[in-house]
């Protein structure tokens, strides 16, 4: 057991503490930050965890990236591709869904891809909805110019 982000070896006390806070493997460091940035930004438990599943794949991204209108709960800027969390599908009003579109519509202009994935999927599809992800990243890789 070793911390996803610096890899440092983790007493059972501090995996513990560490997968009841915030999800994932992270050393006490670490899980201060995480915990910073969502009591900051409001990031969801399950954006933390797809965050570190991509990385744990291979995949660059960022987490709570600023895309200059409103903070992006993970991007990879590989490919162009901003991915949100939603967990509140069940409470959704037309107000919120038309502001949805809106966001998705700025995005795109800028040349990115906003996709929104239910808070549900990954907490029980976690791997599955990786290699989704990596299919459309491969999509758009294959329909754009990769920045380097």
């Amino acid at each position: 057991m070793t911390c996803l982000e610096c890899n440092k070896e983790l007493g059972y006390l501090d995996h513990k503490s560490a997968i009841e806070s915030v999800g994932v493997e992270l050393c006490a460091h670490h899980q201060e930050l995480i915990k910073v940035l969502i009591q900051k930004n409001n990031t969801p438990l399950e954006a933390i965890q797809l965050y570190y599943g991509l990385k744990e794949a291979g995949v660059q991204g960022m987490l709570e990236w600023w895309d200059g209108k409103k903070s992006v709960d993970i991007a990879i800027s590989r490919v162009k591709l901003n991915i949100e969390i939603d967990c509140g599908y069940d409470k959704l009003t037309e107000e919120q869904a038309i502001n949805n579109l809106e966001e998705a519509m700025h995005s795109f202009k800028n040349g990115f891809t906003t996709i929104r994935i239910p808070h549900i999927l990954v907490r029980y599809y976690l791997n599955e909805t990786i290699k989704n992800i990596i299919g459309i990243m491969e999509g758009l890789k294959a329909n754009i110019k990769v920045i380097n």
